[in-house]
């Protein structure tokens, strides 16, 4: 197995377990963290991806969402050849961290078993104000930024220069993709809870159906194609736009 594959399923992994892991925190009952808010769940999910990226960058380039594999390679950018491996893997990665957060807090669903709603929003997304066709376009606008400025930070515009040699933003790590997450969450993530990402909504998804969590709900499974076909078409879009304007 090529070890790209391996790689994104660890880090995709490690990304929802400290992003579902900070929705948990902040959340259910008895958490000490409980009602720690909307700012600490965007940097909690911000971090979350620097650290996904930190465990899998130096080998696969640290995707961790299919929205980015597919956008890339219509822009060019990435190995149609890998699309499909990558995408596995992330979804793969994206059900065993919600997994391993479920028995993290264990303790804490029970405690919270009165409550279904929490409990499936620690896993997966679900719209604040329920508006198909508006939480669809959410979802494609905020995915299409990320795309966008990913691909924008790897242009020799956004070139620097360290020691007299020029580096691109990229050079910096993970910090920038970091900051590029959090300012969607607290600027358009309000609406959505900013899937963005179908590894990081329909495994957890998926997690949540399969779990023996003592009173869950349904998995909002009538929701649950808005966080995937609405980051595909803002990926495409994104990489549509990048190829027109650089």
């Amino acid at each position: 197995m090529d070890p790209k594959y391996i790689f994104e399923f660890l880090g995709t992994l490690v990304l929802v377990l400290f992003g579902d892991g900070v929705c948990a925190a902040t959340s259910l009952n008895f958490s000490k963290a409980k009602g720690a808010g909307w700012v600490v769940i965007a940097l909690g999910w911000g971090l979350a991806v620097m650290m996904g990226v930190l465990v899998a960058g130096p080998v696969s380039g640290a995707h961790l969402n299919p929205a980015v594999s597919v956008g890339l390679a219509i822009a060019g950018k990435f190995e149609w050849a890998l699309v499909a491996g990558y995408i596995v893997a992330q979804m793969l990665g994206g059900f065993v961290g919600a997994v391993l957060v479920w028995i993290f807090y264990k303790d804490h669903y029970k405690a919270t078993a009165d409550e279904p709603d929490t409990m499936l929003g620690t896993f997966c997304t679900m719209p604040a104000i329920k508006n198909t066709w508006r939480n669809f376009l959410c979802e494609v606008i905020a995915t299409c930024v990320l795309v966008f400025i990913i691909l924008a930070l790897g242009t020799a515009g956004n070139a620097f220069s360290m020691g007299g040699v020029a580096a691109g933003t990229g050079a910096l790590g993970a910090w920038p993709v970091t900051c590029l997450i959090m300012a969607i969450g607290m600027s358009l993530g309000a609406t959505t809870g900013y899937a963005i990402n179908p590894a990081r909504d329909l495994s957890p998804r998926l997690a949540h159906a399969l779990l023996p969590i003592k009173g869950k709900r349904d998995s909002g499974w009538w929701y649950s194609w808005i966080p995937v076909v609405g980051p595909m078409v803002g990926c495409a879009l994104a990489a549509g736009l990048f190829l027109l304007v650089y």
